[in-house]
């Protein structure tokens, strides 16, 4: 049993002008949802043996803040093919995951990762797929589980969402 929880980075800032799209941070709502999320975690006893993650500013940005919430953080392998990268890509990551890992945490960013969780987990007419399909906010949280011992065999419908937490939910 492989379990996989995907991380959408925290609102980002539009205040400051930036150069290049990669290089937006946070806002302050932002820093306090990442926070909170991270909180969440770690009152939940959540753990990770991997993290894979974007290497974009907010991205970091949302791992810094979160890391402050739950206590203690994990070193991150940053993979600049996360950023802004559509579901089949971010499908690709996972395949490349070490098999020694049973819990990988990814954070990245959207549309990617809301479809990922909609090619992974069959249309069933589960309330927290229906709730991702309507929306998956910035620092939302959602965890799969997968009945795999090699990441490489990850497959499309073959997930079962057991977790979707969004900050708001946690207010």
């Amino acid at each position: 049993m492989k379990k996989l929880t995907l991380l959408r980075h925290a609102k980002s800032g539009w205040d400051e002008p930036v150069a290049r799209d990669f290089d937006r941070p946070l806002s302050d709502r932002g820093r306090q949802g990442a926070r909170r999320m991270g909180r969440y975690m770690r009152e939940e006893g959540l753990e990770y043996d991997h993290l894979v993650a974007s290497p974009a500013v907010r991205v970091v940005d949302t791992l810094d803040e979160l890391w402050e919430g739950y206590g203690r953080s994990i070193s991150a392998v940053l993979d600049r093919r996360i950023y802004l990268a559509s579901c089949v890509t971010l499908l690709d990551v996972i395949h490349d995951a070490p098999d020694s890992a049973g819990h990988i945490l990814l954070s990245g960013h959207n549309p990617g990762m809301e479809d990922m969780i909609l090619m992974l987990v069959p249309d069933v007419g589960d309330p927290l797929r229906d709730s991702v399909e309507e929306k998956y906010p910035t620092a939302a949280l959602a965890e799969m589980e997968f009945d795999i011992d090699r990441w490489a065999d990850m497959k499309p419908r073959t997930g079962r969402l057991t977790r979707f937490v969004r900050p708001r939910d946690l207010d």
